[in-house]
């Protein structure tokens, strides 16, 4: 009779300890089923937010995949500029004012540039890249984020002076209309062209920059002929496709003020673009190191940003 007891007392234990698990069990899996928790996100940030949203909907103008840094500082730059307390201020007068919206572009996009920036870089264009493409019966070339036009006149003197300009034509696109406008006009402060002239020469020019441009009071005028092989069109790397078949595209510091999400789309647009075993141009401050794309290229001067696609 002890043993039976015994036996009966070890079931029940065994029985209450098998209820006292299953208990536990369903607590155990809605842990498993809670989505952690996004981090907390400032004021400004939530209505940073609702900006990019709302000017998305509104203009289908897409800054959402820019790095937040960047876009912090500049929406700062422009709530100061349009007298604006709040982010939500800035907002309302963007989302109601068409004129006002396009203002506040030269606050989001980049802006300044120079012509032959990082010399070395445009003198292994001309040495390497451009003998190169002078194998083709014609030549496409495509400056992604043009701005203010600098670097698109400086390819065009760079295709000239190898005999290619005329068989040659430049896409230069930005999603800026105003800085569409003063790179299509190629003018410049006279007070810039001492820096762009020596660059020019540093990146092994062949003649001096004077002879491609003429002083008016204080604006320097590039001249018309190599205009004529220039395309200047809207283009937004975070929303337009591929429009073009070419043979080498520059993109230069813009890359910089995308997440990694916006890079890798316009590194896939890029590569979807190119030739076979054409030609890629980034920033100095740029890298395919962590791109989806980045076996896509290969390396001809890692240094200076340089690749070629692979076949």
């Amino acid at each position: 009779m002890p043993h039976l007891v015994a036996a009966m007392m070890g079931a029940r234990n065994d029985h209450g300890q098998a209820r006292e698990q299953e208990r536990e069990k369903p607590r155990e899996h809605y842990h498993e089923r809670v989505p952690a928790m996004p981090p907390l996100l400032s004021d400004f940030d939530i209505q940073l937010h609702l900006l990019l949203e709302g000017v998305f909907l509104k203009y289908q103008h897409d800054f959402r995949n820019y790095t937040r840094s960047s876009l912090r500082r500049r929406v700062q730059q422009a709530m100061e500029h349009f007298g604006c307390t709040t982010v939500s201020g800035l907002q309302d007068k963007v989302l109601n004012d068409a004129e006002l919206f396009g203002r506040m572009l030269q606050f989001f996009t980049v802006q300044h540039s120079e012509m032959f920036r990082d010399p070395q870089h445009f003198r292994l264009l001309a040495d390497e890249v451009l003998p190169m493409l002078a194998t083709y019966p014609s030549i496409k070339v495509w400056v992604a984020g043009c701005s203010s036009g600098e670097e698109v006149w400086s390819l065009a003197i760079l295709l000239h002076e190898q005999g290619l300009l005329e068989r040659s034509v430049i896409y230069a696109t930005d999603i800026n209309a105003q800085a569409l406008r003063a790179a299509e006009s190629g003018i410049y402060a006279t007070s810039r062209i001492a820096q762009f002239s020596t660059s020019y020469l540093e990146a092994g020019g062949r003649r001096s920059l004077s002879d491609y441009y003429h002083a008016a009071y204080d604006k320097a005028v590039f001249d018309r002929d190599l205009r004529r092989h220039m395309v200047f069109a809207d283009h937004s790397l975070a929303t337009d496709n591929v429009f073009s078949e070419v043979h080498l595209v520059s993109c230069r510091n813009v890359l910089i003020y995308f997440d990694r999400r916006l890079q890798d789309r316009a590194l896939r647009l890029f590569r979807e673009s190119l030739v076979p075993r054409g030609y890629l141009s980034l920033g100095s401050k740029e890298s395919l190191a962590f791109s989806e794309h980045g076996d896509a290229f290969a390396p001809l001067h890692a240094e200076q940003r340089i690749y070629q696609l692979r076949t």
